[in-house]
């Protein structure tokens, strides 16, 4: 069963900043925008950048598999190669990753590729893949 694109809107401080991370570094295409917002194609599906005042994006963090996970985020599952090619481009470019690519579970049912970093305005994104998508929802 295919589903269909998801939508997710975002608070950002810096609309060119938020265009050369989305657009430019993910490679994410433009679509729509004005001067308050932007809308980028996100593999497929539809995030938008809307210009607030910064503030604060972290909720807290909970410990998963001896890391630190930022909450709130949100994430991407993509292919295995598809992830590596990314994790790859984000590496080159110096990223400063909160987690850096790494396998989470390794050995157990939903072992994973994952990687998490922050946009300019310091919304947390997560990308990761797996060996067998069909392990996406593994609980034993």
């Amino acid at each position: 069963m295919t589903m269909p694109p998801f939508h997710l809107a975002f608070p950002v401080d810096d609309l060119a900043a938020a265009r050369a991370f989305y657009g430019e570094l993910l490679g994410c295409g433009e679509g729509r925008s004005s001067a308050e917002w932007i809308d980028f194609d996100f593999h497929g599906h539809q995030i938008v950048t809307h210009l607030v005042p910064r503030q604060s994006a972290d909720a807290g963090a909970n410990h998963v598999d001896g890391h630190g996970v930022p909450v709130p985020h949100f994430g991407l599952v993509l292919g295995m190669e598809q992830w590596r090619v990314l994790a790859d481009r984000l590496e080159a470019a110096g990223t400063d990753f909160v987690i850096a690519p790494t396998i989470r579970f390794a050995g157990e049912p939903g072992e994973q590729a994952t990687m998490f970093l922050r946009d300019p305005a310091g919304n947390a994104l997560e990308f990761k893949a797996f060996a067998d998508l069909g392990q996406l929802f593994a609980r034993d």
